[in-house]
């Protein structure tokens, strides 16, 4: 018999994307539901789990829970129910948590992941969209042999998106939690921040030969703090459930620890069925009864989704899609865009600013772009300027670089740098003759007709005046200047 090869397996993928909705206080309590507050501040009887303390659920969260889920294309249903999930856990305070089981806020929903490695576009069933309230957080590397506990985050208001196992590689994933996270966000459901952890994901993944329709034994990955490392983990654990199976043992299904700093995953405990959890439901909430008008507007008010404003952006402004994609990577970047071509009437202009100045900007300054100091009226301002050959290209991305800086717009900044484009003759000529007297080297090959070096003395003009110079200009009178009087 001819021995089965790695590729002969097929990875099966499910994701478990428990996301934190963004609001003001907590699901069940009106404690704050900010992240960073001192550890164990934002407490209170209720999401301590005090005697005779009893939940009352945030409204705000039952209407982003809808709107995520309608965003999603998941049925809502009008009646659902909270249970009690029931498991020992440090930072859990009531031992037990507060979600739902057999009557979900939501089902049947799917996103479509674009073409990836010259394949089709992937539709991605999801299962259930539910709600449930965090734990809290358990620190290990804060105090030396002790584990601290910080409860902030216990009870703050979460959805669970549950997809189907229809995934069948690393990357379908990755573009899974990529689109999550881009809807999400679009939604203004959440901040869907991994570093915060306002967006946390559980990967099962299991091995199966190509071609078998029954899934294999399936293993849970947790503790996955970004979206490289969870296709680093599933690729990781898929290759040794495949040299576990190709050796004649069996998959243990069981919850699996990401090692990043090893690349590997290890053991933590035994996967647990729904019956270990002991799901009853709540005694303390009733059934949450939603009216279908009330539904409909929620889903009615959703802002644009991405899809929908790639392909407006195509339409209305006639740029590229490939354009439209790198703007709707973000939507306060596409909306930053929006303002600034609105502003200029140069779309495309506004693509090539945004896309290249503003971005590398705002990354090197580590700031969300409705703090950042440019504003888009201000680069709409620069590119008016720039069209109407009041500032040189070179100019105006030293006029940028100021605004940047200190908030300006840029009249005032190339006012006060002598940034305005200067065409005068004589201004031109000195700074002409003043380049050609410095590089003596370059302006005899020059002279003696090696044109190519046109460009590099114009370079050395235009930095030279700062970026003031009109190229044209320079490019006009620098053969007149070269030859000297005749």
């Amino acid at each position: 018999m001819t021995a089965v090869t790695e590729r002969e397996y097929e990875m099966v993928v499910g994701l478990e994307v428990h996301v934190q909705l963004k609001t003001r206080t907590k699901a069940f309590c009106s404690c704050s539901a900010d992240f960073g507050a001192p550890p164990n501040t934002n407490v209170c009887p209720v999401c301590l789990a005090l005697p005779g303390a009893l939940p009352v659920l945030n409204h705000h969260a039952v209407e982003l829970a809808v709107r995520a889920a309608i965003a999603l294309e998941c049925k809502v249903h009008e009646t659902s129910v909270f249970a009690r999930k029931n498991y020992f856990y440090p930072d859990l305070p009531k031992g037990y948590q507060i979600s739902q089981y057999d009557k979900p806020l939501a089902e049947k929903g799917w996103l479509t992941i674009g073409e990836l490695e010259n394949k089709t576009p992937v539709r991605v069933g999801i299962t259930r969209v539910h709600m449930e309230e965090d734990a809290g957080k358990s620190v290990h590397d804060r105090y030396n042999g002790v584990t601290a506990i910080d409860l902030n985050r216990a009870g703050v208001p979460l959805i669970e998106i549950v997809s189907e196992p229809d995934m069948r590689s690393s990357a379908e994933a990755g573009a899974y939690l990529r689109l999550i996270k881009q809807i999400l966000s679009y939604a203004g459901v959440s901040d869907v921040s991994m570093e915060e952890g306002s967006l946390r994901v559980d990967a099962n993944v299991s091995a199966r030969l190509r071609g078998a329709t029954k899934l294999g034994t399936k293993t849970e990955i947790k503790n996955v703090n970004s979206f490289s490392a969870v296709e680093r983990a599933l690729d990781s654990e898929f290759t040794r459930q495949v040299a576990l199976l190709k050796s004649g043992g069996t998959v243990s299904q069981q919850t699996m620890l990401w090692d990043g700093a090893r690349g590997e995953t290890r053991p933590s405990r035994s996967k647990e069925e729904s019956h270990d959890y002991r799901y009853f439901p709540e005694p303390d909430l009733p059934p949450l009864a939603l009216d279908a008008e009330w539904i409909a507007r929620v889903g009615r008010e959703i802002p644009e989704l991405p899809d929908a404003r790639r392909k407006r952006l195509v339409d209305e402004y006639k740029i590229t899609p490939p354009d439209a994609e790198l703007l709707t990577s973000s939507a306060g970047f596409s909306e930053y865009f929006e303002a600034v071509a609105r502003a200029s009437l140069d779309p495309k202009g506004a693509v090539n600013w945004v896309m290249g100045e503003v971005s590398a900007a705002v990354n090197a300054a580590g700031v969300h772009l409705d703090e950042f100091a440019v504003r888009p009226a201000d680069l709409a301002e620069l590119l008016r300027m720039l069209r109407d050959d009041v500032v040189s290209h070179t100019a105006a991305k030293r006029i940028f670089a100021r605004m940047v800086e200190t908030g300006k717009p840029p009249v005032q900044v190339a006012a006060e740098e002598g940034l305005q484009k200067v065409d005068d003759d004589s201004a031109l000529a000195g700074w002409i003759d003043e380049v050609l007297a410095e590089n003596p080297s370059e302006a005899a090959r020059y002279r003696a007709g090696e044109t190519k070096l046109q460009g590099v003395l114009v370079g050395l003009v235009m930095k030279k005046s700062k970026g003031s110079a009109d190229p044209k200009k320079v490019n006009q009178l620098l053969p007149e200047r070269a030859r000297g009087p005749s």
